[in-house]
């Protein structure tokens, strides 16, 4: 219970919020990119950074959601890189590049919702986050796994 008497969120609850508030911002995507949102929270909950996929728009290969929200973080901590204790929630599993820029980062947790069966590195393909012998991070998929699908889905299904 809290001082007001309610009874605190689960944890599924909060990561529940967590994805909700990563699927408004990959709602934002410019047209062009793969609607993938990501937002970083720090220890205390709040949120540090929130980036779309700009790949397509900025002619970046780097410019996914994972890394631009990370890059935006650590600017936001004034730390330089160590997001140590933060929390990086991506609609989409990351792939090997996001994973490995999360592991660099020092990310405690990653969260994701859909899973990614051709370049997923939470656990799909690779665990790039997991097996790391520099950094292991804690990842938990599949938060509102339908709704992060349904977001990719019905991109591609646009452009059939």
């Amino acid at each position: 219970m809290t001082g007001s008497g309610l009874p605190r969120p689960t944890r599924e609850e909060r990561d529940d919020a967590l994805m909700r508030r990563a699927l408004t911002v990959a709602a934002s995507t410019p047209e062009s990119d793969v609607p993938v949102g990501a937002v970083v929270v720090g220890p205390d909950g709040r949120e540090l950074a929130s980036a779309t996929n700009r790949r397509d728009v900025d002619a970046d290969p780097t410019a996914h959601a994972e890394v631009l929200a990370l890059r935006a973080a650590a600017t936001a901590l004034g730390d330089g890189w160590r997001l140590e204790d933060c929390t990086l929630v991506v609609t989409l599993e990351p792939c090997a590049m996001c994973a490995g820029a999360a592991v660099g980062a020092r990310i405690g947790r990653i969260l994701f919702g859909a899973y990614e069966p051709r370049t997923g590195a939470c656990g799909s393909v690779v665990d790039v986050a997991r097996e790391s012998p520099l950094h292991t991070v804690a990842v938990r998929g599949g938060v509102l796994s339908e709704e992060c699908e349904e977001l990719v889905r019905g991109f591609f299904r646009s452009r059939r």
